[in-house]
């Protein structure tokens, strides 16, 4: 998957995470981060854990938006601290 793919993913996978979550979003850029970074998360996770969903738009979408919402939930801890 290129660049841009990645990132559409990652802007994709932030705005499920975001409406999943709920709770105030943090704008388009916002969104892209989380995805991006939950991606790493995500795929990081899966891996730990011997899991390998696959190849393709979808599985990495899915990894991708897990990620992202464990990264929200962490960010929603550190901002109740």
């Amino acid at each position: 998957m290129g660049l841009i793919g990645f990132l559409i993913i990652g802007l994709i996978a932030g705005w499920l995470a975001g409406k999943i979550m709920r709770g105030g979003g943090f704008g388009v850029l916002g969104d892209l981060v989380v995805g991006v970074v939950g991606a790493f998360i995500g795929g990081f996770v899966f891996r730990a854990l011997g899991l390998f969903p696959g190849a393709g738009i979808l599985p990495s979408l899915i990894v991708a938006t897990i990620g992202a919402i464990i990264l929200l939930f962490l960010i929603r801890l550190v901002k109740r601290a």
